[in-house]
């Protein structure tokens, strides 16, 4: 029975393993008041369609907690917000979407003072449909292009 027990262990290791959720955080440093960047960025749950550049059009629904993403050369990504902390972050899950991603959990933040700010996007997922590497260049790439784009904005 003893031997049964650990020639199994590694395929439970393994399994667990497997079932890890994959993360991404990209973060950017920017020369404006935590305030401005806020109201550039997130001053309500659309505040992406303002300046990321995959962002055709942002339209809320449920009282303003849940965003549909109509995304440049088609399709459209379904977000519910989770969290707010008014004037620092938010957070949010996707609902539905083409990307290669399935439960799909964001954090987008702002901290800092004065005149410098840094902005935090972070998320974690399980790849869907995709290998892990490109499920999370998939994502990466959401991150680095809608910082730079939120960036040259201030």
């Amino acid at each position: 029975m003893k031997k049964l027990v650990l020639l199994a262990l590694p395929a439970l290791v393994g399994m667990t393993a497997a079932a890890a959720a994959t993360e991404v955080t990209e973060s950017i440093e920017i020369n404006a008041a935590p305030g401005k960047v806020w109201a550039a960025s997130a001053k309500d749950f659309c505040g992406i369609g303002q300046f990321h550049p995959a962002v055709e059009k942002c339209a809320l629904s449920n009282e303003g907690k849940t965003r549909t993403l109509s995304l440049k050369g088609g399709g459209t990504i379904v977000e519910n917000q989770t969290a707010m902390k008014e004037g620092s972050s938010y957070s949010y899950v996707i609902v539905e979407s083409p990307l290669p991603v399935s439960d799909y959990k964001s954090t987008f933040s702002i901290k800092g003072s004065g005149e410098s700010s840094t902005v935090t996007w972070t998320g974690s997922f399980m790849p869907k449909g995709a290998d892990e590497a490109t499920a999370k260049k998939a994502i990466d790439g959401i991150y680095t292009s809608g910082l730079s784009a939120l960036k040259s904005k201030l």
